[in-house]
């Protein structure tokens, strides 16, 4: 085996070893950021409870024909 090619494999299993160790960081950083406690999932769900309440509400005003009455009168100023 010539240098050349032994330095060309030392240098491949380095950059490959590199790559794998960071792959493998990233997974595990990724799995931790992705679990969440069952009190963070309980505060989640109520804030998109109260969400979807809110633009129920506001798809109640907006189709609403007095809504549309008013903004007609409005309109006429």
């Amino acid at each position: 085996m010539s240098g050349t090619t032994m330095v060309f494999l030392i240098v491949l299993i380095c950059v490959g070893g590199g790559i794998i160790s960071e792959m493998y960081k990233r997974r595990l950083e990724f799995k931790k950021a992705g679990t969440h406690t069952k009190e963070q999932q309980a505060q989640l769900q109520a804030e998109i409870n109260a969400l979807k309440s809110r633009v129920a509400t506001l798809e109640q005003i907006v189709t609403d024909e007095g809504y549309q009455l008013k903004k007609d009168i409005d309109n006429l100023n």
